[in-house]
């Protein structure tokens, strides 16, 4: 794998011509995991497809393997696989390597709430976390607050995955066409296909299609640090990094980046690492994700070993220092440096083509899965705590499957236009404001599988509050490229120390939650009545464990590779 072999590809990527042999290899791919997308609606297939339950959550069928899958390729997206290295590029250890350590922190939080939340959710039949704050707290508008705050959390996460797919065509030497239309037909294609099968085969098909992204995100990871070991030396990687992080801007005088951080860094990598934990699995892909599985049991087990995605991330975040290594250029066709393509190029210039193909296959796919995944959750928020609590009450289970299913469409091609019509950097501040929303629902949604000591109505204040101080603190961040949503830290209120808006927002909303809660309860304010039972939270799917690898049944094939 030399620099020598991959040197014409360079040239034509870098002149705006197409990389026919990566063009091939990318399409190999996605045709693979477009007849894998429209078969899985056969696999496992219910003798009732025709409901929430099977198109949304995949029967709450799946095991172990499948789970642990369907998570790695939800949480770590496109937008992961390209953001996290960029960030390290540009800026450093600060803006890019705390989300390993966010990575590592959150899995054992999850292993003492998550199991809870998939038993009282098997036990009652619900399929969101709107669904159970409903029913815990007895109030539709408290549902209603963290299903739309779950939607508008995700649809900016599903058009970032398009940010990925991007990437790659530019890299190829798709990017740089002058008609807008021909520019950006291969974002419709695959979106056009996406939507297709996501809307025969529900969560089923991301839960297919994981197996190839994971499979090959983890090959290119692989080829990459030995390469990089081999060619490059971690030694000199780490020399040019933090070289690079102390270049003084010279508009500002300031250093470029941060290689390891000061004491004043503390609070904001900090806050960054725990904020990020407490949000990652409040978004609906991650509840969705955990719900489908078939006992309380996958749920314990996915969280001891999905660590093993955060060690991947951590050799995939050193890649933006090769990238520095290796003096990767970060120009993208249209005459711009933009750090996003610090991933894609490093390829393109340090591996032959075909290489490069699978390294933007698994970038591709990566972005495919994710976004399967986020439309068929906030498709069945809305199906679910909207469509069903406030417009059909008495909808049948086909009617508020067929809602999910035509919501997931808009729900793909309005991320889709929104990304194609408005300037990238849009999607980036949406996405910022996203994590700031979605730990405002922390306290309904974690604390409530625990107590209902927290009054119903105090919850939907400290959550209004919350996010009306973290989109006004988030909008007054200006940077380099943008006045408004520059940047996820802040002062936090009435001090000097820099930290994570979205844990500032947080504490604000605890204040308000606790007090408002002791003045209602002084009042007598009625609190509702609580659908669940001490049961339900520790209630086990019933049956033996069963091998979910495709095609089998107990350790042993089935016939036609099909479980009925």
């Amino acid at each position: 794998m030399s620099a020598t072999a991959a040197s014409a590809d360079v040239v034509l990527a870098a002149d705006g011509k197409v990389d026919g042999v990566a063009l091939g290899v990318l399409l190999f791919f996605f045709l693979l995991v477009t007849i894998g997308g429209f078969w899985a609606a056969n696999w496992r297939k219910a003798d009732n497809p025709h409901s929430l339950d099977e198109w949304g959550l995949g029967g709450r069928s799946f095991g172990t393997v499948i789970t642990w899958f369907l998570l790695g390729g939800d949480l770590y997206t496109a937008y992961t696989f390209i953001a996290v290295p960029a960030a390290m590029f540009a800026t450093g250890a600060v803006t890019g390597f705390f989300a390993v350590a966010y990575t590592i922190l959150i899995y054992p939080i999850v292993f003492i709430f998550m199991p809870r939340m998939w038993s009282v959710s098997h036990s009652k039949g619900y399929v969101t976390a709107a669904d159970f704050v409903r029913g815990r707290f007895d109030s539709r508008f408290l549902a209603l607050a963290v299903a739309g705050t779950g939607i508008l959390a995700t649809m900016p996460y599903i058009a970032l995955q398009l940010v990925g797919i991007q990437a790659v065509l530019d890299s190829i030497g798709l990017g740089g066409e002058s008609n807008a239309f021909l520019r950006d037909l291969p974002l419709l294609i695959a979106f056009a296909v996406l939507a297709a099968y996501t809307y025969s085969s529900g969560l089923r098909a991301p839960a297919i299609i994981a197996f190839v992204k994971d499979t090959l995100i983890y090959l290119v990871i692989a080829v990459a640090i030995v390469y990089v070991g081999v060619h490059i030396g971690y030694g000199q990687l780490f020399d040019a990094a933090e070289a690079k992080m102390a270049t003084k801007n010279p508009a500002t005088g300031a250093a470029t980046g941060v290689f390891v951080p000061a004491s004043n860094n503390y609070w904001a990598y900090a806050t960054l690492a725990l904020g990020s934990a407490l949000a990652l699995f409040m978004y609906p892909h991650s509840m969705t994700a955990v719900l489908s599985g078939k006992s309380r049991n996958v749920i314990r087990r996915n969280t001891a070993i999905l660590p093993a995605y955060s060690l991947l991330l951590a050799m995939l975040a050193l890649l933006g220092y090769a990238a520095i290594a290796s003096k990767t250029s970060v120009i993208g066709v249209d005459g711009k440096p933009n750090p996003q393509l610090a991933v894609p190029h490093f390829f393109r210039d340090e591996f032959p083509s075909w290489f490069a193909g699978v390294a933007y296959a698994a970038i591709a796919i990566g972005a495919l899965v994710p976004a399967a995944i986020m439309s068929i959750a906030a498709a069945n928020m809305f199906s679910r705590n909207i469509y069903k609590e406030f417009l059909v009450p008495n909808a049948t289970h086909k009617q508020e499957a067929q809602a999910a299913k035509i919501t997931s469409l808009v729900v793909k091609f309005g991320a889709l236009i929104f990304v194609l019509v408005l300037d990238k950097q849009n999607a980036i501040n949406m996405q910022l404001l996203g994590g700031v929303w979605i730990l405002q629902t922390v306290l309904a949604i974690v604390v409530g599988l625990y107590t209902r000591w927290l009054h119903r109505w105090a919850l939907l204040a400290g959550w209004a509050v919350g996010m009306i101080y973290g989109t006004l603190a988030a909008y007054n961040q200006a940077s380099r490229v943008t006045k408004h949503f520059g940047g996820s830290l802040a002062n936090f209120p009435f001090t000097d120390t820099r930290v994570y808006i979205a844990l500032s927002a947080l504490v604000l909303n605890i204040v308000v939650t606790v007090v408002l809660t002791l003045v209602l309860r002084a009042m007598k304010a009625p609190e509702g009545v609580d659908a669940t039972t001490p049961e339900d939270y520790y209630a086990e799917k019933a049956g033996p464990e069963v091998t979910d690898l495709p095609g089998t049944e107990g350790g042993l094939p089935v016939p036609g590779g099909v479980r009925a």
